[in-house]
């Protein structure tokens, strides 16, 4: 193996992912939607349309492409490894692992991977299958002690592949509120049973819990723990010695990132970057809870680039890692008749490009302060891997659609900057609330008498809930070790609260209804609310 490029860059300056996958590859364009057995093999590719030369000048303009970006967003640090024909011709870091300190970035920065997850643990389920320990089509149930969703039907049939490729009808992000309020990954895959589902098979909504669930199915049968299982199968035969499913390893990491999330400043998205958050993913370690490097991340992009074998040694078996690659569903459907279908497959997003190549990728986005991106065109034997440490403003996916685009026609073909970060704040507007709890209506009534909403309150999803009053102020407390959260009056018996977590979406409304005695009988929150599980009843 030859590195043919690598360097760290000393700079001066200091200042989550699937959705916008789905949405940049109808601008890349897509294959129309095909029935692909699990049996079958995916098509020939196209032959090779890159040259060294295409691939040279794409790799010389990343320091370019990069430094650009970190100097219009300000994310403190990149970290980028390219693999072409199985070698590696670029591993390099970027800027500072946190801000207003002197340690830069390098090859060997751990960064937490976020969704970047998913494709690894899919490696890791391949190999199991290859080891027939678990099958691709076994139904989770059958491993899983204790596993089930609304419907008994699905529950039964739903198998390892459909939860990897997020078709088992559970809601968007299920279960990932719970996370956000401190219940563990034993709680929250017990509580999936509560989600409404929609069509089996015939729905994609991504699903963090949905994926972990499946995980933890195929380590059972392997007798191991995820974790465990994840070490055995690919990091240590692949010699990938500073990845882990564990977040005590990335915590523990004297050369790590820091995950960094951008100030505001005032309204105006021009704030400084702050060290802010930790982000602890073990709840949900197979969809989101790795953590590595770039040196290590080029090993993997060398096996997936090789049908799972690194210098002539098989670590992960062919076949279950190609049904990795094969399309399972529709992700995001053409917008119109003429228009391409993005597909997801097993842990990723699988696309075909206007000259007939497969093209896979996924995006990894933590909003308390990570951004990461994979790109591949197996048929040219070309990968990027690009690590950031802060909030997803669309930089590391702009880094891989630059580097792509400039192998291709030798300059970007789009403002891919632009694009991706206003696909991500999109994303985050359209999740918050439609109701400014700021600015209450002139006519707004008053709130009953504080004991009218004191008490505790039952929720078989989200469990107990207590509303408290102390000095004049209304607090709530949930989660398995409380959490405390102030409610300010906005109009007659409905409050605010601020939201935290990963899945923070500012102000959320607090609406308590009923009379019995004088006292509310329930009380909805608005953020936990979307699957109609928001509702605790007044015990």
């Amino acid at each position: 193996m030859v590195v043919r490029h690598t360097r760290t860059r000393r700079r001066s300056r200091i200042p989550g992912a699937t959705a916008l996958a789905s949405l940049l590859v109808l601008v890349l364009g897509g294959a129309p939607y095909g029935a692909v057995t699990a049996s079958a093999a995916p098509p020939p590719q196209p032959p090779p349309q890159l040259t060294q030369e295409d691939v040279d000048r794409a790799v010389n303009a990343l320091d370019g492409i990069v430094e650009r970006g970190m100097d219009r967003t300000g994310v403190p640090g990149v970290a980028v490894a390219v693999v072409y024909k199985d070698q590696v011709v670029h591993l390099d870091g970027y800027g500072k692992r946190h801000v207003g300190q002197d340690a830069e970035v390098g090859p060997d920065t751990v960064f937490q991977l976020a969704s970047l997850s998913k494709p690894m643990a899919s490696t890791v389920i391949a190999g199991a299958v290859g080891e027939k320990t678990v099958d691709w089509d076994d139904p989770v149930a059958e491993h899983l002690p204790g596993f089930a969703l609304k419907d008994p039907w699905v529950t039964d049939h739903v198998t390892v592949a459909d939860l990897f490729s997020h078709r088992s009808g559970l809601p968007d992000h299920a279960g990932d509120l719970l996370e956000d309020l401190g219940y563990d990954r034993k709680y929250i895959l017990d509580h999936l049973r509560l989600e409404p589902l929609s069509p089996f098979r015939s729905s994609y909504a991504y699903t963090n819990f949905g994926l972990t669930a499946a995980g933890e199915a195929v380590a059972d049968a392997s007798g191991t723990s995820w974790e465990k299982l994840s070490e055995d199968t690919l990091y240590e035969p692949a010699g990938m010695d500073a990845t882990s499913s564990r977040f005590s390893d990335y915590e523990a990491a004297t050369n790590k990132a820091f995950a960094h999330v951008r100030d505001d400043g005032g309204g105006t998205g021009t704030g400084s970057w702050e060290a802010r958050h930790v982000r602890d993913a073990d709840a949900q370690s197979p969809a989101g809870g790795v953590s590595s490097t770039v040196r290590d991340l080029s090993v993997w992009l060398r096996l997936q680039l090789a049908d799972g074998e690194l210098d002539g040694e098989r670590i992960i078996a062919a076949d279950p890692l190609e049904r990795t690659h094969v399309p399972e569903i529709v992700s995001s459907p053409p917008p119109a008749p003429a228009g391409r279908a993005g597909f997801y497959g097993l842990g990723w997003n699988v696309a075909y490009d206007d000259l007939g190549r497969l093209r896979l990728s996924h995006s990894g986005a933590f909003a308390l302060g990570a951004n990461t991106n994979v790109m591949m065109l197996p048929g040219e034997q070309l990968g990027i891997a690009v690590l950031t440490n802060g909030e997803p403003v669309g930089l590391a996916d702009a880094v891989s659609f630059d580097f792509f685009d400039t192998a291709q026609h030798g300059k970007p073909t789009e403002n891919w900057l632009d694009l991706a970060g206003q696909v991500y704040e999109q994303e985050e507007q359209r999740l918050r609330s439609p109701t400014d709890y700021t600015k209450p209506p002139d006519d707004a009534s008053d709130a009953r008498a504080d004991a009218t909403y004191t008490g505790t309150y039952a929720n078989s999803y989200y469990g107990p809930l207590t509303v408290t009053e102390t000095n004049g102020e209304l607090t709530m407390r949930l989660g398995p070790r409380p959490m405390t959260f102030r409610l300010t009056h906005y109009a007659g018996d409905t409050f605010s609260f601020e939201t935290v977590g990963e899945n923070a979406t500012g102000l959320s409304g607090v609406t308590f209804k009923g009379d019995e005695n004088g006292r509310a009988t329930s009380v909805t929150i608005e953020a936990f609310d979307a699957n109609g599980l928001g509702t605790f009843s007044r015990q």
